[in-house]
């Protein structure tokens, strides 16, 4: 590796449509492998609850609070992500923890798949195989982070990393609640056997990934460290940095949400009479509906500045459950969730593209991921505080008014948000500052 002295704190460098396209496609493959190889996505995460709830016959706060055990290591994601930002391993930084990392998933999964399946062990396993997923997890977030800093293209990596992880989403809620369905008919460990071998097949390509290393996505990244960088001063860097507070602020009013995961479930099926495959069909027509709205996010965020697309995103996003309302059947529930993810596709890419230009250089795994532990501990005491609303309260309108009324938070929480990180559009240098760096190193060691 050589030092490129030039690169000292360099302006961001917009890139030619041909290798943004290389590096869309690069981006986009790994975000596909990563949101059906963890543990906590709906290839995994829907049989798993439907384990527990129809196998394990736990009620819908002993499934919350069982989900609320196993983020644990996501609560921590930060430390995973800060990690990614100091250490290179093998010589090959985000390469290299995608090919440990994903190898030793693998093994996991398969170590884990022959278990017998108890409360014990199946909590076990999904917190043991988690904490590994996170160190792959926090090379794909820093990663592209640093490229959308790095060129200007914060907006459409957003617009990009969300479609893209749209699509394997929708694909492994309908998997997912059909794999449910088909497990039904085989003993508990034979089900949990077959559906870790399909995590660890999943992580092992993850592992064969990182031996690709396309030119257009690796010669355009400045690596944004130097030898005389230390970890506490890397510390002190992240936490003095203003604009991360109110980025983080919104985050979590965004994902607080309380009772859109088991309160939710519980109303369709136990109310509304949903079968497993119906809730899986649910969550992928909600995933699937903020599709359109973050491909108009992609074309919008050149067009206008940040601060435009964060306020109207965010005033069309504040009602976004309100349809549940009006919903007596299974089959208005499904309809339902078209406009509820349509609503939030514009704030959903405007916040994802207000976090990476938040990140401190150098420091983007730990801001990602600082993101990722924010929001798998709101969503988790979320989903426990929405389950005591639905137990308590005997029904889901009061959810419903809750989330509306959280939302409505980010409105005012907008007006926290530096100025200058939201005045430009997307591919305009002048509005993302690349901040103070050390050294910056072009080039990769292998």
């Amino acid at each position: 590796m050589t030092i490129d002295r030039a690169a000292i704190g360099a302006a961001p460098s917009p890139l030619p449509l041909s290798a943004r396209r290389i590096i869309f496609l690069y981006l986009g493959m790994l975000i596909v492998l990563l949101a059906f190889g963890g543990p906590s996505g709906g290839l995994i995460d829907i049989p798993v609850s439907f384990l527990l709830k129809n196998r394990l016959h736990l009620e819908a706060h002993e499934v919350a609070h069982f989900r609320l055990i196993t983020a644990i290591p996501l609560y921590l994601s930060f430390v995973f992500g800060f990690i990614r930002d100091v250490w290179n391993p093998l010589g090959m930084r985000d390469r290299g923890f995608m090919l440990l990392f994903g190898g030793i998933n693998a093994l996991l999964y398969v170590g884990f798949a022959f278990v017998p399946m108890t409360y014990s062990t199946l909590l076990v396993a999904v917190v043991v195989l988690t904490a590994s997923f996170l160190f792959v997890a926090s090379a794909q977030n820093g990663l592209t982070t640093t490229i959308g800093q790095q060129h200007a293209m914060t907006g459409q990596i957003s617009a990009v990393w969300n479609v893209f992880l749209s699509v394997p989403t929708v694909g492994a809620l309908l998997m997912g609640g059909m794999l449910s369905g088909m497990l039904e008919a085989e003993s508990p460990d034979r089900a949990i056997r077959i559906l870790f071998l399909v995590g660890a097949a999943i992580m092992a390509a993850i592992a064969l990934y990182a031996l690709w290393k396309p030119k257009d996505v690796f010669d355009n990244v400045r690596i944004e460290d130097g030898p005389d960088r230390h970890p506490v001063t890397d510390m002190k860097r992240l936490l003095g940095h203003w604009p991360i507070y109110p980025t983080l602020l919104i985050w979590l009013l965004w994902n607080f949400a309380p009772g859109s995961t088991t309160p939710l479930q519980y109303h369709l099926q136990n109310t509304l009479h949903a079968t497993d495959a119906q809730w899986g069909l649910w969550n992928a027509i909600f995933a699937a509906s903020f599709i359109p709205t973050f491909i108009v996010y992609g074309l919008l965020c050149r067009r206008f500045p940040l601060k435009t697309l964060l306020l109207w995103g965010t005033v069309a996003a504040v009602p976004q459950m309100v349809p549940l309302l009006f919903i007596h059947s299974v089959t208005g529930a499904l309809i339902a969730a078209i406009p509820i993810g349509l609503m939030g596709g514009v704030a959903t890419g405007a916040y994802l593209d207000l976090i990476m230009r938040s990140s401190p250089r150098g420091l983007q795994g730990s801001m990602l991921m600082m993101c990722g532990s924010l929001y798998f501990a709101v969503t988790r005491f979320g989903d426990v505080l929405g389950t005591s609303l639905y137990d308590h309260y005997g029904g889901f309108v009061v959810c419903v008014i809750a989330i509306t009324v959280v939302y409505a938070m980010i409105l005012p929480a907008l007006l926290l948000v530096p100025k200058n990180l939201t005045a430009t559009a997307d591919g305009d240098a002048s509005g993302n500052p690349p901040g103070r760096l050390g050294v910056a190193i072009e080039g990769d060691s292998l």
